[in-house]
């Protein structure tokens, strides 16, 4: 373990939330993923120290829940931008270009896939399956997915986030 890992602790209000969550599993051990997105939601992100409080909490190895942490890529192990990019990667998108689309937002970005940028803005990463296969390729950028993507459609939305303006969510298929 860590000897740098820090004490934390939920907010009163993510405490009564966990409570609450806890009712719903006859063993505390099955309330992983929700208090794993819970704790996403408090904290910003898994870090080691709160990994360490959940296994505790649910009476789980740190292993464990790193297991489960590592496997869902909507979990995050570190902080991310204030705009998450999340490109499919898999084959539809693939054949309808989703690797243009990684090169141009790395190089418009100025990172790679699984970085962020250094003003804390943007995050990219690749996913796998966004089930967006019939507008391929698509991306999602805090839960707003992005379809049907051409290298003016990904300048247009990552200028407008740049500027402060916030995407409505639209169904999937409507952009």
């Amino acid at each position: 373990m860590n000897p740098e890992i820090k004490k934390v602790e939920f907010s009163e209000r993510a405490q009564k939330e966990i409570r609450e969550i806890l009712t719903r599993y006859p063993d505390k051990r099955s309330a992983l993923l929700p208090v794993l997105n819970l704790a996403q939601a408090e904290f910003g992100y898994i870090s080691e120290d709160v990994m360490v409080m959940i296994a505790q909490l649910l009476d789980l190895t740190p292993p464990k829940v790193y297991e489960v942490l590592t496997f869902y890529t909507l979990l995050n192990q570190k902080p991310v931008g204030k705009h998450l990019i999340q490109l499919c990667r898999t084959l539809q998108c693939a054949l309808a270009g989703s690797e243009n689309i990684l090169d141009h937002l790395q190089q418009k970005l100025g990172i790679r896939a699984g970085e962020t940028t250094a003003d804390g803005l943007f995050t990219l990463r690749t996913v796998e399956c966004l089930a967006s296969c019939g507008t391929a390729p698509a991306m999602q950028i805090n839960g707003v997915y992005y379809e049907n993507l051409t290298r003016e459609k990904v300048d247009r939305v990552l200028d407008e986030l740049k500027r402060g303006v916030q995407p409505v969510a639209k169904p999937m298929g409507a952009n």
